[in-house]
Order: structure tokens, then sequence, then C-alpha cells
């Protein structure tokens, strides 16, 4: 069999869901017994998404190959069930990058190096080493952005090159109500459709994305002026919980339809099992990244699929300028709490002001990340005395270091994928609380971070020996060559992980870190009626 592809394209406007369409889309293709591998297409400069702001372009999400990548890699991950990898995502700068080396290295044999054919040339050579029986390729942004013509232009020349047949064109669009007349306008969408055909792309399946369900006679009328057959126009409401949709979709028989235009076997099976009914407890996660609820996504999603309602974001620079009684005022509400990774010196103090609420009162918490290294700066002042400790990070004059930059990265300049990144290998500490989470002695995590706890300023504030577990020390629960996690004895939860472990957590699979921080914070509930 040729290998399929299915192209999905947005239009009227960015943030439409293609990311959570397509691996919708790929999740149900998957149960009908395909072997479906997925591309996320950036049309941006950057190389990859690792030097980008969260509030700007929601979070950096990393595979288990250390790649630094768009959130939409990790919906893939979350429906598919499987791992992504650098390849399955695409970004301008990396092509154009690959030409000029090409260049450069005379690759082209003094030939003028102009972008159609020698870019668009490298992103079909891109898009056919991707693996698998078919292949669902995103495009970000909108047609008609100017960053994106060159990939729509690769693909239309691809399509012609290896057969219309084996190419199926999807477009996502929106369509507006107007309050004033009480009604759908169908106008953005039909004019989006128009773009798309005047660059050579004729969509062969229309997914519409509104506020509520469309009447007939709206579909019937994006068919009629989109050109695009009636039976192939999906519906596709606003839903409260994300994983509904591959139900939705698969109920409107999209499955089917793209069998029937790619000439595919399917073997008609689905099961999808996803989270429909969440407990309301109160989790916060306390960050700076708050202009977008994207920034802490996977963390967000991790929640979620453990039956537990989303968490609440919370600007942590609200707690700036207060003292601990209304920062007490203001927690108390809150039955768990949730220290991100970050980067940066802006909102620290209060972060550490949180910590120590947290573990004097005995509210379960978990750091992830500078979260992690932040619970041992604040153990640091406040149970070992070690006035004005610190991170290099933050403070390269701190008397007391406890957190300082990794050797290696002392000798690197760039930022951009510079970092320890992706899978690395540890050791779990017997009788600790990780080694009863995870049920095994060696785990692989993933991780995103330059500094690390410094072992020489961290020596007098833990311990390695479970008979010697107490509330002054901390206790290593994970290392390899360094710290991994920490965790304090006598707390419900209090546990620091240097690593991320919400890029690994699955539907009906979410990660044993975030299962065991729900179950301390249920047990809580229970025992003492509101929080811990």
């Amino acid at each position: 069999m040729d290998k399929k592809y299915i192209v999905v394209t947005g239009g009227v406007l960015s943030g439409v869901g293609k990311g959570i369409l397509s691996a919708s889309t790929a999740r149900i293709l998957k149960e009908c017994n395909l072997k479906i591998n997925t591309l996320k297409i950036d049309p941006y400069l950057n190389i990859d998404a690792g030097t980008m702001n969260p509030n700007q372009h929601g979070e950096v999400f990393v595979t288990e190959d250390g790649y630094e990548a768009d959130l939409d890699l990790g919906h893939y991950e979350r429906f598919l069930g499987k791992e992504m990898k650098r390849t399955n995502n695409l970004t301008a700068g990396q092509i154009y990058k690959t030409v000029i080396e090409k260049e450069r290295r005379g690759e082209y044999l003094g030939a003028t190096v102009q972008v159609v054919p020698h870019v668009t040339n490298e992103i079909k050579d891109r898009i056919i080493q991707i693996p698998g029986d078919v292949v669902m390729i995103e495009i970000g942004g909108t047609v008609g952005d100017i960053e994106a013509e060159i990939f729509l232009e690769a693909i239309r020349e691809l399509a012609l090159e290896q057969g219309s047949e084996n190419f199926l064109f999807v477009h996502v669009t929106y369509v507006p109500y107007l309050e004033a007349s009480r009604e759908f306008k169908t106008k953005p969408t039909q004019q989006s459709i128009q773009l798309l055909r005047r660059i050579g792309i004729h969509p062969n399946a229309i997914v519409v994305r509104s506020k509520s369900a469309l009447e007939d006679e709206q579909l019937d009328k994006i068919s009629l002026f989109g050109g695009v057959k009636r039976k192939n126009i999906f519906s596709l409401p606003d839903v409260s919980n994300v994983y509904e949709i591959p139900s939705i979709l698969y109920s409107q028989n999209i499955h089917n339809i793209i069998a029937l235009e790619l000439g595919l076997e399917l073997n008609n099976k689905f099961n999808w099992s996803y989270p429909v009914h969440f407990d309301n407890l109160k989790i916060a996660i306390v960050g700076k990244y708050t202009e977008t609820e994207d920034a802490y996504k996977s963390i967000s999603e991790s929640i979620l699929l453990c039956g537990v309602e989303k968490p609440e974001i919370i600007n942590v620079h609200d707690f700036d300028e207060i003292d601990d009684n209304e920062l007490k005022n203001r927690l108390k509400v809150y039955d768990g709490i949730i220290i991100p990774g970050g980067f940066g010196e802006r909102g620290i103090e209060s972060k550490i002001k949180t910590i120590k609420y947290a573990r004097i009162n005995r509210v379960p918490i978990l750091g992830i990340c500078l979260g992690m290294q932040l619970m041992i700066v604040e153990f640091a002042r406040n149970v070992h005395k070690m006035k004005n400790a610190n991170s290099t990070e933050f403070n390269p004059d701190t008397p007391y270091p406890v957190i300082d930059l990794m050797e290696e990265q002392k000798r690197i300049m760039n930022l951009g994928g510079t970092m320890r990144l992706g899978n690395q290998e540890m050791i779990i500490t017997p009788l600790s609380k990780l080694s009863n989470i995870y049920g095994k002695n060696e785990i692989v995590e993933r991780h995103r971070h330059r500094y690390e706890v410094n072992f020489e300023a961290f020596r007098f504030m833990y311990t390695e020996n479970a008979k010697e577990k107490s509330n002054t020390k901390f206790f290593i629960s994970a290392k390899s060559k360094f710290v991994e996690a920490v965790e304090l004895y006598e707390h419900p939860f209090f546990v620091g992980v240097q690593y991320h472990p919400e890029f690994k957590s699955k539907v009906s699979d979410p990660h044993p870190l975030f299962v065991e921080f729900i179950n301390s914070i249920r047990n809580g509930v229970d025992n003492y009626g509101n929080s811990c």
C-alpha cells in the first residue's frame, strides 16, 4: 500500500483546535488498526520551541529524545499513547538552516538557491521520511499566513508527485455566532476555503468549529459554497471535556470517510476510554506564566487524567506584597499545591513563601524542576538557618549556593537546545515514597534544566538512610550523578523532582506521581473534611 497522508489546515483564526482534531483523528485510525504517525509543522523561524516564552506560545513539551517541541506534540502523546520524537516536529527555522548549510557546503553545485525548488524539496524530503502507513500532518497557523505559504506549496507539489489519491486535505475552520442577528455566519469559512483553493489545494473534508452545534442548513451552505461533499462536513462544537472528541468524530463516521477517500481498509473497532467524572478538589499551580492556560498544559492535563478538576493557575506575583497571615488566608482554600518549572528571578521569593506554608501546614505539595530546587532553598533558609541560601541562577554571590549551574553548562553559550534534555536514567532509593509510587528501583524520566543541587552546600541537609529519615533532613529518594528527587518523611506529601513527570501522562494512564499526589489530597480531605 502506498503511504497515505492526511493534511490538516486551519482557517479564520488560530487556536481553533487543529491539534486536538489531529490527535483525536489519529487515535481513531489507530484503533482501526492502522499504523499512524504524526507531524506538526510550525512555520516560525525558531529551530524549536525551546527559547519561546510560555506566555506567548504555551508550554514547551519535551520528547524522550530531548527535543523541545510545540505543545501539540503533548496532545499527540496523550491521545495516541505513544512517544513522539524530534522527527515529529518540523519548523521553518530547521528547513532554512539546512538549506543554507547545504549551500555553504556547495551541495547545490553552483545553482542559484531558491525557495522553489530548494526549500520546497527540503520540506518534501522531511515529510517523506516520516514512517507509518498513514501520516497525519498538522500545519500550524491559518491559511493566508505568509509564513505557512511555502509549506502549503511543498505539500501541493508532493500531492501532485505522489498522487492525489494518497492525500486527504482536512480544513478546520471556525464559524462565529453573531449576537446581533442571533445566527451563525459561514462567510468567513467560505472565504477561508476559497483562499486555500487559490493556493492549489482543494479540501476533501471540512471540520466546523463553533460555540454550539450548527444546523443542517448552515452545513449545507458550507458544502455548497466550499465545494465539499456534504457527508464530508463535520460539526465539532465546544465541549467541556476534550477527551470526548474522538468519540464525537467517530459517531460522525469520520473514519469511514477517510477510508473511502484514501482507499484504506479498516477493522472498524473503536475502544476509547477516558475520564468522565471529576472530583472537585482544589489544587493550585503557583506560577508566573499566567497569560494563557497553555503555559502549564501538561500539568493541568495530568491532574484531569487522574479524575480531578483542572487546577487553578495562580499568579505568584499576587503573593509578592502580602505577609504570612494573608498568604495563609489565600492558600487555605486549596487542598494541594504544585510549584512548576520556570526560568528567571521574578516571583521566586513568593514561591519560597508558598513552599514554607505547605511544609508547615502539612498541605500536599509537588515541586517540579525549579519547584524542587526552591523546596531545597526554603528548607536551607528556614530549617537549617542558612541565611540567604539561594540558587546561583538568582544570586551568584549567595553564601550558600544549594543550587548551582551544572558543570557542563558553564561552557555553553547558546540557549537553544543545550540544557539537560529528554530521557535520563536514575536510581530510586529503597523505602522512599517514590519507591512505593513506582514499584521499581530504576526509572527513566524526561528532564529540562541547567541547574542542579550542589552536593557540597546540600550535604548537611539530607540523608539517604531510611532509618535516619526525619523532618530536619531531606530524604534523597532518587538520584543519578545528580539529585533527582527529595521528600520529607513526616508529611502527607512533600515531594520535589528535578524531572518533568507531566510529559509522560497518557489517557487512561496518568503518571503515577500525580496519582499518588492526588491520593494524598483525597486522604487529607477524607480525614479532615476540608483540606490537609
